[in-house]
């Protein structure tokens, strides 16, 4: 396969602390580049109900640059980017205005609501020279290579967390690595009892990484909260919060990459129910174990790696594949609460979840107008 695609990279920057000090200023004067043109946006539309366009503001940076020596120690595309970021958001303020929903304008960002800055050009301000990341205005950083950089890179953009500074690009015509067929297909369906089943009945426990964190995170926000705002013990309890999240995340993340690439192995073709999960999360029962699985970035995954391995990933409709029996295609209403499938017209007594993922499968065949769909599978049944 010749196709080629488009990849993100992260890696750990090692900055002397002269070169963090530096990386800091940066990222506080594009705050309040942002929140200085955030202003008259806010203030031309509540007065004359008029929009200042990114293209004007960008033809002020000149003046900004040669009347502030500070902002001409930061290299154009950086704050072009800034100003880029901020009618994004803009755009999307006017976007809930005509979709009749209550807009509110965007906020100002405070301290802990900016982490990272943008060249929106490699090789322009941003290149890699002998090993280390070189920027413009700021100098050569030491980076922590965890792999190779594939393709060509394309953006750069230089983010501050919990543990340290990390830079991460987006880079083209990176080559497929497509994997040998197995002529094996499978649905999935994801649960709150186990992570997910397939079609075949194996299980991927749920290893419920939010849960098992929680009173580590429990204890570290409590310890936030007797802190004095804006006091340096404060900060430094920010940062323990901060670091605690990260080891709920960062596990989580190696477990959904983990879980796709051996399904993916396994499988040529995956069907997946095609989940509003935003939505489901406003069940105020269901949004703490639902948010801890992590769905929608397990599905993400998926498809970025099915994507690079030449595999598919279908997304049916989710209606009834509860409900309907896999085997013969009987509606058998059930609450959340019964876990087994019990047909009374077939005799079929199946798990819960492996009858959804069965009736997934077949979904996504009729879909795709395969052959061996199950018999209670037809155009009507998949929303069609």
């Amino acid at each position: 396969m010749s196709e080629s695609l488009r990849q993100s990279y992260n890696y750990k920057l090692k900055p002397t602390p002269e070169q963090e000090r530096t990386l800091e200023l940066v990222l506080w004067r594009c705050r309040r580049l942002y929140n200085t043109a955030l202003e008259p946006r806010i203030t031309a539309w509540e007065r004359r109900r008029v929009s200042v366009s990114r293209y004007q503001q960008e033809a002020e940076l000149k003046d900004l640059r040669a009347d502030f020596p500070e902002y001409a120690a930061i290299h154009s595309h950086v704050l072009q980017d800034v100003l880029a970021r901020l009618d994004k958001t803009y755009q999307a303020f006017f976007r809930r205005l005509a979709d009749g929903e209550k807009p509110g304008f965007p906020r100002f960002q405070g301290a802990n609501r900016s982490h990272s800055f943008t060249y929106k050009e490699y090789g322009n301000g941003a290149r890699l020279d002998n090993g280390y990341l070189v920027l413009s205005k700021i100098g050569r950083l030491a980076v922590r290579w965890s792999r190779p950089v594939d393709g060509t890179p394309k953006t750069v953009t230089v983010s501050q967390e919990a543990d340290g500074w990390y830079v991460m690009g987006s880079g083209v015509d990176v080559p497929a690595q497509p994997l040998l067929p197995t002529g094996h297909e499978t649905g999935i369906d994801v649960g709150r009892t186990v992570f997910l089943i397939t079609a075949e009945g194996d299980a991927v426990e749920n290893p419920r990484h939010s849960r098992r964190g929680e009173k580590k995170l429990a204890k570290a926000q409590r310890r936030v909260c007797r802190r004095k705002k804006g006091s340096h013990r404060r900060r430094k309890a920010v940062g323990h919060l901060q670091r605690a999240h990260q080891t709920v995340q960062r596990p989580r993340q190696d477990f959904h990459h983990k879980t796709a690439l051996h399904l993916l192995r396994e499988h040529d073709t995956i069907y997946l129910e095609d989940l509003r999960v935003a939505n489901m999360v406003r069940n105020p029962h269901l949004a703490k174990s639902i948010s801890d699985a992590g769905w929608a970035a397990l599905r993400t995954i998926l498809e970025a790696k099915a994507a690079c391995a030449g595999r598919r990933v279908v997304a049916v409709p989710p209606a009834y594949t509860t409900q309907d029996c896999s085997g013969c295609g009987t509606r058998i209403p059930k609450s959340l609460s019964v876990r087994t499938h019990v047909c009374t017209s077939c005799g079929l007594v199946l798990d819960r979840d492996e009858n959804a993922a069965r009736n997934i499968q077949g979904a996504g065949q009729a879909l795709r107008g395969l052959a061996g769909i199950p018999a209670g599978m037809n155009r009507e049944s998949v929303g069609l």
